[in-house]
């Protein structure tokens, strides 16, 4: 597997996401329908504090360096407590997005233990850089739609996805990074596991988007049909007054 491939591929859709109390990473998921919104993952923890207070995010593109400030009124945000996702909706155009997002593992489906995973992050040790980690699948808890894996995770790396590869070599989205579950069973800080939360809360927001699009149409519609007798009556209306008023006689001749 060319992991360093598809750390390229997968690059140009990864955000730097920072609030007044620290930063964590988050990646483009969805657009809209026509492209005008973009949909953005992270982990609820890296924004909760900020968006309980209305607080201003700044979020960074990697490769690009374009930023953007979202108020809390330029952006709308859909959380999921249980498993630590975040969605925040903003006007594409605010960045450099790719044309189409990047695939997401089916809601039905997880992968199995064993499948080696990529993820990708801003840890704190180096806060600018967009560091690569990689690890098997040790465990999925069905229970709590999230997996472990047998590798690290770095304070800064939260929200960043964790991927797999597919057939025609592309990133798969699998998951979204939480937290590392470290061993403290003697005392000391020992090796652990890595905590990423299932596509769940994606799927949902996808879905959501869907049928805003769904009821955008809908009302285009609507005012479609409404507008339509309007203007016939509108045109009928016009061709009476052109008719009633008809070609005006000539007057007659005097003849003397």
């Amino acid at each position: 597997m060319a992991w360093h491939r598809l750390y390229e591929k997968i690059k140009p859709y990864i955000v730097r996401i920072e609030t007044p109390s620290g930063f964590g990473t988050g990646f483009l998921f969805a657009f809209n329908e026509s492209k005008s919104i973009a949909a953005i993952a992270t982990a609820l923890h890296v924004i909760e504090d900020v968006n309980d207070w209305r607080q201003p995010i700044r979020i960074t593109q990697h490769g690009t360096g374009k930023q953007v400030f979202l108020e809390y009124t330029d952006r709308a945000v859909r959380l999921d407590y249980k498993r630590d996702s975040a969605a925040i909706a903003l006007a594409a155009a605010a960045l450099d997005f790719p044309d189409k997002a990047l695939p997401l593992l089916p809601a039905d489906k997880v992968k199995k233990v064993g499948v080696q995973i990529g993820w990708v992050g801003f840890p704190v040790l180096s806060p600018n850089s967009l560091c690569f980690f990689q690890g098997g699948v040790s465990a999925y808890l069905q229970d709590d739609d999230c997996y472990l894996i047998d590798g690290v995770a770095i304070h800064g790396v939260s929200g960043g996805p964790v991927f797999a590869e597919m057939n025609d070599a592309s990133p798969q989205i699998v998951g979204i990074v939480s937290t590392y579950l470290a061993n403290r069973q003697r005392g000391d800080t020992l090796p652990g596991l890595l905590k990423a939360y299932d596509l769940t809360h994606l799927h949902d927001a996808i879905a959501s988007i869907k049928s805003l699009d769904d009821a955008r149409k809908k009302a285009e519609e609507q005012a479609r049909q409404e507008q339509r007798p309007r203007q016939e009556a509108q045109e009928a209306g016009a061709g009476e007054a052109s008719s009633s008023a008809g070609p005006q006689p000539t007057p007659a001749t005097r003849r003397g």
